[in-house]
């Protein structure tokens, strides 16, 4: 068996193993039949190639040449295309030419691609890494180094040149002095400097043992009250700072650093297919089961469903076939990782998180000038649109309306009327948003969703399901008062069955503020599980459970519903969010799925809708602006942190390069600066 897979356990931990029987001229002569004559057997290649242990595809190779005379790589390449030859030829090398080769299509080109060198060196272990710099020498006749040097600069080449030289001490032996030494010569290097001494981060972690490094970690969150990433992040820069974070990721666990590379890259639209191609070939052998196990724990799905809705025809196949096993069958945890899971929603739970806008009030506020600022901008020809968004998006809304009301005891004009008639298209959707007081512009953008053709449930959905009590019952008041007929009304005439329950119950604003009751909790995890078919029925009134599951979901407080999805978890071993995405459909599951979300990271669920309306091919203008304008006071920067945890881009990136002109000035205003 394949010694460099063996886990923890001492077990071989590689999906792919050793096939029984092998015959390499067998294997050959099918491959050169899969290819002959007007189009291949592209079945019969990935089956073969996906079900054979990297050593033996090597000696096929070999067998391939020595029976026809002709290179089978080459063979390969002519005969298939895309992502799938991709995929295949790169299972066709041995694993140190295969990260040679990435590493050299990495720096050759246009621009570097930083992501993959920062992934293979900070991921692979001192033999791999001397493997890696003789295969690439014998490759390319280049020195790997040298290269290196020339493509990259600064605090990041020195840490990639560190890492070149595959020198980490691997003894077990552990000083408990040098540990306490280097925890605080990391502190004195980052936190407690006037300025970062970078060389001292260079040298801890490059050249430390990982069991080393995992105490100084411990040390080091003791000494200073927070992780070292956080330390990293704030000292640190570039692709430097994230060359550093893989590093410290892969020193305290490879397999979850190749769990979370996979999920980013296949979350949203569009996958980063390179990532994928490269970690289900490098790590099929290694720790893939690992991998697997860990990605099923932290992201609530499995690998095999992630890459069986992301992915497409032989390509989807093969990568299957090196997934190995889907753990989704059942949509059950391993018992591990349904601790993990069950300690998510604590974490959730005892997190207290300071819920932070980006806009403030702005200081030297002074209405009636703001007012004659605004005028000037709109009077006469053309518009100053710069002068608007600088207003506007300095002010609180409570500010705002103050200038509302000086615009009209100074020029005898409505300042929205003026505004609407000089400022147009995107610009004016987000403008006119910020000079609403925010239970206007929700109001509004519920009746939007109601009116005309069909409704767009989506908004309903995530106003009600998001909005405080306080919040819900200023909405139902503005709704009236703009539009002459009450909410319950509107949604009642506009949706129908149970989804109208859910949302009439919502927009009720009557959600339970009290504290937490366990007892409680237990008794409605069962009603939880058995509307989900996950119990048996105690009772046969089917109608009953349902409306009893609907009102746990809709009146209970935010820390209850925690408790609730606990003892859930406990009780039957599957997530909350699962089972009803499993169990349920359209709009209700929808609208359940938004409360589960909403209950457990609010800014998270804000986080993915603004990541979705951006991704791919256009842009969904209206959930950008609505809930870029509906956030900016209230948690816009905790969603902004999100955002960069969870895509590893900055919000403020992706608007810039998803919107133009004044319409992305004014978005880039309200989103404030780069994470």
């Amino acid at each position: 068996m394949h010694k460099h897979g063996i886990g923890m356990t001492g077990k071989y931990r590689g999906s792919v193993k050793d096939f029984p029987n092998f015959d390499a001229n067998q294997d050959a002569e099918a491959l050169y039949n899969a290819m002959k004559g007007f189009g291949s057997d592209k079945e019969a290649i990935l089956d073969l190639i996906t079900s054979r242990s990297n050593k033996q595809r090597i000696e096929i190779c070999h067998a391939y040449k020595s029976l026809y005379g002709k290179d089978l790589i080459a063979d390969l390449k002519y005969e298939l295309t895309g992502k799938f030859e991709r995929l295949i030829v790169g299972l066709m090398r041995p694993l140190e030419y295969f990260d040679a080769k990435e590493i050299k299509d990495a720096l050759q080109g246009i621009g570097t691609d930083e992501k993959c060198l920062i992934e293979i060196l900070a991921s692979r272990t001192n033999q791999q890494i001397h493997a890696l710099v003789e295969a690439y020498k014998d490759a390319y006749e280049r020195d790997l180094e040298g290269d290196v040097l020339a493509d990259t600069s600064g605090h990041f080449k020195k840490m990639l040149i560190v890492l070149l030289q595959g020198t980490r001490e691997e003894d077990d032996v552990v000083s408990e002095d040098l540990v306490e030494q280097d925890a605080k010569d990391l502190l004195d290097a980052g936190e407690l400097k006037w300025g970062t001494d970078e060389a001292q981060f260079i040298y801890i972690l490059g050249s430390r043992s990982k069991l080393h490094l995992r105490l100084v970690f411990d040390e080091y969150l003791k000494i200073s009250g927070k992780p070292i990433e956080s330390s990293i992040r704030g000292e640190l820069s570039g692709d430097f700072e994230k060359l550093m974070l893989a590093v410290v990721k892969n020193i305290r666990s490879t397999s979850e650093y190749f769990a979370d590379r996979l999920f980013k890259a296949m979350k949203g639209l569009g996958t980063r297919d390179n990532t994928l191609i490269r970690i289900m070939v490098s790590r099929s052998e290694i720790d893939m089961l690992d991998i697997r196990e860990i990605f099923r724990t932290k992201y609530e799905k499995s690998l095999h469903h992630m890459i069986e809705s992301d992915t497409s025809g032989d390509y989807k196949k093969a990568l299957l076939k090196l997934c190995g096993g889907d753990d989704d069958a059942a949509g059950e945890f391993f018992p591990e990782a349904a601790q993990v899971a069950y300690q998510m929603w604590e974490h959730s739970a005892v997190a207290k998180v300071e819920l932070k806008g980006t806009i403030h009030p702005g200081g030297d506020f002074n209405a009636d000038g703001d007012a004659k600022v605004l005028r000037k901008a709109m009077k006469g020809f053309g518009t100053d649109e710069d002068a608007i968004i600088d207003v506007v998006t300095h002010r609180s809304n409570a500010q705002r309306q103050e200038i509302i009301k000086a615009y009209k005891s100074h020029f005898g004009r409505d300042l929205m009327a003026d505004l609407k008639s000089e400022v147009a298209g995107a610009l004016a959707k987000v403008i006119l948003g910020l000079m609403m007081t925010p239970a206007q512009y929700d109001a509004k953008q519920l009746k939007k969703a109601m009116e005309g053709a069909g409704t767009d449930e989506s908004i309903l959905t995530e106003i009600l399901a998001t909005r405080t009590n306080q919040e819900i019952q200023a909405i139902n008041a503005a709704y009236k008062e703009a539009y002459h007929k009450s909410l319950e009304d509107a949604l009642s005439s506009d949706t129908s069955g149970h989804f109208k329950r859910i949302l009439i119950s919502l927009a009720l604003g009557n959600r339970d503020e009290g504290g937490v009751d366990p007892a409680k909790a237990h008794e409605d995890a069962k009603v939880v599980a058995e509307t989900l078919k996950l119990a048996d029925v105690s009772s046969d009134d089917s109608t009953s459970l349902e409306t009893r599951f609907l009102s746990i979901l809709c009146t209970q407080s935010y820390p209850q519903l925690r408790k609730v999805f606990q003892e859930f978890i406990k009780m039957t071993n599957h997530d909350i969010a699962h089972a009803i995405n499993k169990r349920m459909s359209g709009d209700v599951r929808d609208a359940f799925l938004a409360i589960v979300r909403s209950v457990k990271n609010k800014q998270a669920f804000f986080a993915d809708k603004l990541y979705k309306s951006m991704k791919g091919a256009g842009t969904d203008d209206r959930t950008l602006i609505r809930i870029i304008v509906s956030r900016s006071e209230i948690d816009l920067l905790n969603i902004r942190r999100e955002f960069w945890d969870i895509y590893d881009k900055s919000l403020s990136h992706m608007i810039e390069k998803d919107t133009s002109g004044d319409y992305r000035k004014a978005l880039l205003a309200i989103c404030g600066g780069e994470d």
